[in-house]
């Protein structure tokens, strides 16, 4: 499915002001939506839209209402308390680089220079396709004004120009906020509810499954972006499900709403093709919390769920640099140069005293 950027733009933030947090927007949305898409009418004309773009965009965001989008088992504002939380994203209020990419990031982890990009859908069995606006759109979608995002990547880029991203990474915790703490959470708000939109495209039975297994799959949207369409083997393993036929072990006709037949060997599988995944290795805590939703029965223990991933999920193997062993290193003084070892070095205080004392001895002192 190809949609304007404009329109995705205007349809997640319409999706934010009229669709309650824990569930699908009320019809009475959908006639709110001339109204709510006023201001983005305006600005779309300023940027030299036309008409008919308007019009597609008040067409785009009937569909993702009309279409349930935001039709989920768990509460938005957890997913986003999750999002903002240390353990996954964190929350800095300046632009920061991302650990692995080096790009600007800001709030809880919300990227900062993405552009359009376009995101087929190629399972013909998943009607529901992606959205995939710039960073520009959902920063506007939120409300906040584009000249101030301006401002911030030239800062961002400055700074990197001097610190570069290990020390950027360091000064974080000094930074001066950019944005409040209210922008930085309607900025989260628009990606949290793309996420969602986004995990549909994604599984073919996303409806079905249980609140925290929406939830999970949402965090890795979120997360991960289109970069999730590599993680074939979990895709095919999570999406095998809808394509059993009645004479297979587990029809769908057999299957209860929300529960998946509470078949735990069958959500094992799908949790150990994430645990196998570089990602969980490298983002161990993030990958334990994450994964474990997809038990069909963390609702009943979230903790032991945990506890059965986490058995499952070994930590990274730090690498060495080869012919160079760690404990062995030393580090010699600034007054000692290095190859030189004083005599009394590893040595006890007395035994030191001892060998001086005989010294003095042998010269007669």
């Amino acid at each position: 499915m190809r949609v304007n950027s404009n329109n995705l733009a205007w349809a997640v933030i319409v999706a934010s002001m009229a669709v309650p947090a824990a569930a699908q927007a009320p019809p009475a949305a959908i006639g709110d939506a001339a109204d709510a898409l006023r201001p983005a009418s305006q600005a779309a004309q300023a940027a030299g839209e036309t008409q008919a773009d308007s019009a597609g965009a008040a067409a785009s965001v009937a569909e993702l209402l009309n279409g349930a989008a935001l039709d989920v088992k768990f509460d938005v504002r957890d997913l986003m308390e999750i999002l903002r939380d240390h353990r996954h994203e964190g929350w800095v209020l300046a632009a920061y680089p991302d650990p692995k990419t080096g790009q600007p990031l800001i709030g809880a982890g919300v990227s900062l220079d993405l552009p359009v990009r376009e995101h087929p859908q190629n399972d013909p069995e998943n009607p529901h396709g992606f959205l995939e606006p710039s960073s520009a759109d959902l920063w506007q979608a939120a409300g906040l004004n584009p000249a101030r995002l301006r401002t911030i990547l030239g800062d961002f880029d400055r700074r990197m120009a001097v610190w570069n991203k290990k020390g950027f990474r360091k000064r974080i915790r000094t930074l001066e906020p950019e944005i409040t703490d209210e922008e930085a959470t309607l900025l989260l708000r628009v990606s949290a509810l793309q996420a969602i939109y986004n995990a549909k495209g994604y599984c073919r039975c996303f409806d079905r499954l249980t609140g925290p297994q929406q939830m999970a799959l949402s965090q890795l949207v979120y997360q991960m972006g289109v970069n999730l369409a590599e993680f074939n083997q979990f895709l095919t393993q999570m999406n095998n499900y809808s394509g059993r036929g009645d004479g297979d072990t587990i029809a769908v006709s057999t299957v209860a709403e929300g529960v998946m037949d509470g078949d735990a060997a069958y959500w094992k599988t799908v949790q150990q093709s994430l645990v196998q995944s570089q990602w969980a290795r490298l983002y161990r805590v993030r990958a334990v919390a994450v994964i474990a939703m997809l038990d069909p029965q963390y609702a009943d223990g979230p903790g032991l769920a945990e506890q059965r991933v986490g058995a499952m999920l070994r930590p990274a193997v730090v690498e060495r640099r080869r012919g160079r062993q760690v404990t062995a290193t030393r580090i010699a003084s600034p007054k000692e140069p290095a190859g030189k070892r004083s005599p009394s070095k590893g040595r006890s205080r007395g035994a030191g005293r001892r060998s001086t004392l005989q010294q003095r001895r042998k010269r007669g002192v």
